[in-house]
């Protein structure tokens, strides 16, 4: 055996070196092959034990890809994304769908004359000491008026001209969006004219002065009365529609008659690990809720009392008892679906259930799925939450397969009509006629590692040398930034009529109908104009500007999300 292995060996040596190159070159691709797949297995490895052990830092943003992508998904997304304003139904489904508007043509001059042609009658004697406010040619003096002054809104409806504060006064209410926004939301507004008599003979008005922005008080009509003014009859489907301005009624749903309750079927969810979450979270785990409670058919139990994450109010703790009202608009929600107020539910259910026989099934586990539950004949189906987290969760039963299943109904969760009301008094203090300019400064801008060029790009001086060439001089500009000292852009004053949030807080404050109306769902106690409120009146009026210039893209080439995060 030894003297074949010699004789080999020289038989290589005798043959130029080759055949001993050969295999020296196949032990070194042996051993790269087994290196690379070494590697291979302990990336495996590593792999495995990460996706096995990690939580992400917000579940929120771990959810379906549909949903995800829509959240994200917009021009001018610093918003969303930095102060954490959560999107609502209104803002991705049209109005003309969700309202059922049949006709979007705006009333002009036009058709206002047509109408005083269509409802003339034989010149009388006018009264020279009066104004009579049902006269239709007062309502079409004050039409007029307001078409040809307002020329930056779009009017959809005025109704019927009233009595204002003395006999030379009408107050009058009308319907309008502004000419140039993205949002197709109806906004109401009611204003007190003074009118004086052109003409005796023919019974001609002439309107002197008009009031700032729901001064006409005695023009607003209160829930479910339907406008009797003038309206083109191609505009009556209008009459109906709700309108931001218009009285709200969000008051808590009550059982109207003896055993009607009893006849109910009811889902409900309590307290989890959401509570005290950011809104974002919040709304996905709620709308979870509500979309189960649809899909089993059943009233859903709600809580109207929600906790204010400190993420969502900067500068401040968790704030619990906080009202849903405050920032979403519940009349909405209980005209378009089956809910009831958990409070009023325990009320009715300790009244008749042992004289009913109600029963209830609790599920304390998530993975208890809906379609297990869509034959439950009990009365109460009452989930509870009792892990830790994110066990926790509310949106843990729309996980998974059960995505398919449990569609979110989005379209059920508008903003707080309150606080779109300010949103709109902001704008029409404008006259809508602005443009706007949103600079993200505070933290970010002091940290130069993740925002280098922020702090910079934001000082007074970049900001009127960027500006110069996207915004006329002498315009009005409204400012919508977490800078809290506002005389920071004083030196851009010398160019635009600058405006800012802190600029209108009458509309917040103690004498104002926000704060009154507040006031009735909080049981008498002051209600605090907090930090979720102020950013989302600064995100929406920024959104309706003529021009809207944002931090980053507009402003700076920094990454919203720090460096090295920009998607392009």
């Amino acid at each position: 055996m030894m003297a074949n292995n010699i004789v080999m060996g020289r038989s290589l040596s005798s043959s130029n070196g080759l055949f001993k190159a050969d295999a020296i070159g196949q032990k070194m691709i042996s051993l790269i092959a087994n290196l690379c797949f070494a590697l291979f297995v302990i990336g495996v490895v590593v792999f495995t034990i990460l996706a096995a052990t990690y939580q992400p830092e917000d579940p929120f943003l771990q959810s379906s890809k549909s949903i995800t992508t829509y959240l994200t998904a917009t021009s001018n997304a610093t918003f969303s994304q930095d102060e954490s304003v959560v999107r609502t139904g209104e803002d991705f489904t049209p109005s003309q769908e969700k309202l059922q508007q049949v006709e979007t043509n705006p009333i002009t001059i036009a058709e206002v004359k047509e109408e005083e042609v269509k409802a003339s009658t034989e010149n009388s004697i006018c009264d020279t000491q009066t104004i009579d406010c049902s006269d239709h040619e007062v309502g079409s003096a004050m039409m007029r008026f307001a078409l040809e002054n307002f020329q930056d809104i779009k009017f959809y409806g005025f109704g019927k001209p009233v009595k204002g504060s003395n006999e030379s006064t009408c107050d009058m209410s009308w319907r309008f969006k502004p000419k140039v926004g993205r949002s197709d939301v109806l906004y109401k507004d009611y204003r007190r004219f003074s009118l004086q008599i052109a003409d005796a003979i023919s019974c001609n008005y002439t309107v002197v002065g008009v009031g700032d922005w729901h001064s006409g008080k005695k023009a607003r009509k209160r829930k479910h009365k339907k406008p009797t003014g003038f309206v083109p009859e191609r505009l009556k489907p209008l009459t109906e529609m709700p309108a931001v301005g218009e009285a709200v009624n969000d008051s808590v749903p009550e059982v109207k008659s003896e055993g009607t309750f009893s006849k109910g079927k009811y889902l409900m969810y309590s307290r989890g690990g959401d509570y005290c979450k950011p809104m974002s979270q919040y709304l996905w785990s709620f709308l979870c809720a509500l979309g189960e409670a649809r899909y089993l058919n059943r009233t859903f139990v709600m809580e109207l009392e929600v906790c204010l994450s400190g993420s969502n109010n900067p500068g401040h703790q968790d704030e619990p008892g906080k009202d849903f009202r405050f920032y979403f608009d519940f009349e909405h929600l209980k005209e378009s679906a089956s809910v009831i107020d958990q409070a009023q539910f325990w009320t009715d259910w300790n009244k008749w259930q042992k004289q009913d026989g109600l029963n209830l099934n609790v599920v304390n586990d998530f993975k208890v799925t809906p379609m297990q539950l869509k034959e439950d004949q009990n009365t109460l189906i009452w989930r509870t939450f009792d892990g830790v987290e994110p066990d926790n969760y509310w949106y843990r039963v729309c996980e998974g397969e059960m995505e398919n299943v449990i569609q979110r109904p989005w379209d059920l969760i508008w903003k707080s009509r309150r606080l779109m009301e300010i949103v709109s008094a902001i704008s029409t203090r404008m006259n809508w006629d602005f443009d706007s300019v949103h600079v993200v400064r505070g933290e970010k801008a002091k940290n130069r590692d993740l925002w280098p060029n922020l702090d910079q790009d934001t000082s007074p001086d970049a900001l009127r040398e960027k500006l110069r060439y996207r915004i006329d001089e002498n315009r009005d500009v409204y400012i919508a930034t977490n800078e809290m000292d506002t005389g920071f852009f004083e030196p851009l004053r010398s160019t635009y009529k600058l405006h800012f949030l802190d600029e209108f807080n009458d509309l917040w404050d103690r004498n104002s109908e926000w704060y009154n109306e507040t006031m009735v769902l909080s049981n008498g106690k002051p209600v605090e104009f907090d930090g979720y409120m102020r950013v989302e009146v600064d995100t929406e009026v920024f959104y309706r500007g003529k021009k809207q210039i944002d931090t980053f893209g507009d402003l700076t080439k920094d990454c919203k999300d720090g460096a090295g995060t920009c998607s392009s």
